[in-house]
């Protein structure tokens, strides 16, 4: 029962041709359940007495229709014929059925039936759309149906699936529809985009009543925006924005002078170290909302950031730097590995060998190149600082290169994403943003390798440096600094100069008396 407290449901169309919501108990004649498009119709249905249902005076304007019949917890059979076949037909508390037209075709006719040995009270209603709208699970290649428009749900205690076929571009009566899967272009399937929307039923009221007439709030688009909340499952809120932008800007510095400004770069290093690490802790074990999370995710990046920076100004153990980016760029190689199609081989589907593997890559990057740290250090500059600008354009477009880290941090936070098929078509925006990434990239590696030429390959210790210029100027008496006073004795300097400006000013003249 505690399913039916949420429910969601994706957007797979525009808006009907057809405009309705009206409740009514429509005519039955001939023995038939007559409909209208748009309204809602409640019936009762008995195991032994099938119903059929009619829909008549269709416009020609419409091209296919969808039929949905709900229920409260007892299934109903809805099929395109009196001989149920699994192609044609659904068994569910919530089923729908699209229909194609045929040329000149005004009369459709559904047939409904249970196998409840009780009375089963139904809600149903047959919806229109124009060649147009897009129909939902045209491109059904997992689901029993042809055209598969049902929403599927899959829940555990930490997350709720959602499964649908996916949809494919609207057609004109009489004419074949848009191939699948031949093309991954604008003109294809592909540019559909799904949002899925969320509405909670009132609490403390399980009643059938209820239930149905909380459905016909979420059966149409528009009611769908009007009544629901849109879920924000992407990264595409202002949170993010802000987040990822002002990333992006540092990561652009670091692109083009990480090298020379040694301290800004191991900040930006230890930020993402720290950030990372830290977001998939409270993810795992608090429900904190997503907007503070990334609150306190920046706060424990800066943080991260100030101790790599504190860690190289006071022991200097370049190592033990170059060792974190390196692992970085290590993580960023890997990360790009599997998501090309070795991703998706059957053998990475084992959590134990997707992470050995991953983790051998990443190590690799660091240990190849530890003869040669500036190369190292240069390269890792160029590609991680300039992939934060992917990042931060995918908070306003859409792109799939982000999904390169992404794709990691869902298999770290989510067991069951082990199982998903990862790969996604480039479209028009990824091939951009990767000309773009890859131009940043190599226009800040060759810049600063030219830059750097002749140059010391890294800043020598701060602290001892700091060290050597304290004792120089304690011996040295003709630096003008040995002669500054303690810092006590400044300090009471100060707070004599305070007292001062509160102290009356004192008349000048002569005060003493004259003797005569």
């Amino acid at each position: 029962m505690e399913l039916f407290r949420l429910l969601l449901l994706a957007v797979l169309a525009s808006e009907p041709a057809a405009a309705g919501g009206a409740e009514t108990v429509g005519n039955s004649s001939e023995g038939l359940l007559e409909f209208s498009v748009g309204k809602f119709r409640y019936l009762e249905l008995q195991k032994p007495f099938p119903e059929e249902a009619i829909l008549r005076h269709i416009s020609s304007n419409v091209t296919f229709l969808i039929f949905q019949i709900h229920s409260q917890y007892q299934n109903t059979t809805v099929s395109f014929s009196e001989t149920l076949l699994p192609n044609a037909s659904g068994t569910g508390t919530d089923k729908g059925l699209v229909f194609i037209l045929r040329p000149e075709q005004s009369i459709c006719t559904w047939h409904l039936e249970t196998s409840d040995p009780e009375p089963v009270q139904n809600m149903a209603i047959p919806l229109s759309y124009s060649e147009s709208d897009p129909i939902p699970g045209g491109c059904n290649l997992e689901f029993d149906l042809d055209i598969d428009s049902n929403i599927y749900l899959e829940y555990n205690f930490f997350e709720t699936t959602i499964k649908f076929a996916p949809a494919n571009l609207g057609h004109a009566r009489g004419t074949d529809a848009p191939p699948c899967d031949v093309k991954t272009g604008q003109d294809s399937r592909w540019r559909l985009q799904y949002d899925v929307y969320q509405y909670f039923l009132p609490e403390n009221d399980l009643t059938e009543e209820a239930l149905l007439r909380h459905l016909q709030r979420m059966a149409e688009v528009p009611q769908v925006q009007a009544n629901a909340v849109k879920s924000l499952l992407d990264k595409r809120r202002v949170s993010t924005k802000v987040f990822f932008t002002l990333f992006a800007l540092l990561g652009l510095f670091i692109c083009f002078f990480g090298h020379r400004f040694w301290k800004t770069e191991l900040f930006f290093i230890g930020f993402i170290f720290m950030g990372f690490f830290f977001y998939i802790l409270i993810t795992r074990l608090t429900p904190i909302k997503y907007d503070v999370r990334l609150v306190l995710t920046a706060v424990a990046g800066s943080v991260g950031g100030i101790f790599l920076v504190a860690a190289w100004w006071r022991f200097g153990i370049l190592v033990l730097c170059m060792l974190c980016i390196g692992l970085v760029l290590g993580f960023l190689v890997s990360s790009v590995t599997f998501f090309t199609p070795l991703g998706n081989l059957k053998i990475f589907r084992d959590d134990s060998v997707f992470w050995v593997t991953f983790s051998c890559i990443a190590i690799l990057i660091p240990v190849v190149f530890m003869g040669c740290l500036r190369i190292l250090n240069i390269l890792s500059c160029g590609f991680i600082g300039s992939y934060s600008v992917v990042l931060a354009a995918d908070s306003y477009l859409y792109t799939s290169l982000s999904y390169i880290t992404l794709n990691v941090l869902k298999r770290v936070l989510h067991t069951d994403f082990r199982r998903a098929f990862i790969n996604v078509p480039f479209q028009t925006n990824d091939f951009i943003i990767l000309a773009v990434w890859g131009m940043l990239a190599v226009s800040g590696i060759t810049l600063q390798i030219r830059r750097e030429r002749g140059q010391p390959f890294f800043p020598p210790h701060p602290y001892k440096l700091w060290k050597r210029e304290r004792e120089r100027r304690v011996t040295n008496i003709l630096d003008p600094s040995y002669h500054v006073p303690p810092l006590r004795e400044r300090l009471y300097g100060r707070l004599a100069q305070i007292k001062e400006l509160f102290q009356k000013e004192q008349p000048a003249g002569e005060r003493t008396p004259l003797l005569l």
